[in-house]
């Protein structure tokens, strides 16, 4: 019997014997100082606020053109323009 495929993980083939031998170490315990961290990369020092606003259809648009433009995100697009409204040098990058 060939062993089944599941696909691919980071360019390596995942058997059942992968998955066999992922289990036993998982069941072993993991050191928490080797587990990568999980979840959106801190901004600064410090967590970051969420700040929603509305927009208005028109500045919406032109805000998605400006991201496709900058091949950046929203969330990108808007702290850099509030960085330059603002022109601090103390608001961190």
């Amino acid at each position: 019997m060939m062993p089944k495929n599941y696909g691919t993980s980071g360019g390596v083939e995942i058997t059942d014997e992968v998955i066999a031998r992922l289990a036993n170490e998982a069941e072993r315990g993991y050191d928490p100082a080797r587990l990568r961290l999980r979840g959106r990369p801190r901004l600064g020092a410090t967590a970051s606020k969420v700040a929603q606003v509305r927009l208005p259809p028109e500045l919406s648009t032109a805000l998605d053109r400006r991201a496709i433009q900058d091949h950046a995100g929203r969330s990108e697009v808007i702290r850099r323009a509030l960085r330059e409204y603002l022109k601090s040098d103390t608001v961190a990058r």
